[in-house]
């Protein structure tokens, strides 16, 4: 079997700036500006902000990423609450959703006269 390499390269046309700011307790936002191939910033480019915070499992913390819909800083950082929520939510719903799946896996015997002695798990 061939091993095949795969191109990894950056696009110079989609670059953004990265702030990141944090209060040091619940999280972090980052602030992502589109600028231009010199770093400049690009114009008519709309700046995302990103919100960052960890949920404590039993586990382990599980990251948290999700898009801010905001026009400023200090609107994303009034709106981070209601986006970590929502991901939360969002991932719960997930977490679910694969257990059931994980549940309802069926274990089907072999299909050799007397079930052959093998277990499959789809």
């Amino acid at each position: 079997m061939a091993s095949e390499e795969m191109e990894i390269k950056m696009d110079a046309e989609s670059l953004y700036h990265e702030e990141v700011f944090t209060d040091r307790r619940v999280g972090t936002i980052q602030r992502l500006t589109p600028v231009d191939a010199d770093g400049n910033p690009a114009a008519g480019g709309e700046v995302i902000f990103v919100g960052q915070t960890q949920l404590m499992t039993r586990g382990g913390p599980l990251p948290l990423n999700f898009e801010i819909l905001a026009a400023t800083l200090a609107e994303a950082a009034e709106k981070f609450g209601d986006g970590a929520n929502t991901a939360m939510e969002e991932t719960f719903k997930r977490l679910e959703e694969m257990q059931r799946e994980q549940a309802s896996s069926i274990i089907v015997p072999d299909g050799t006269p007397g079930g052959g002695g093998k277990i499959q798990i789809p």
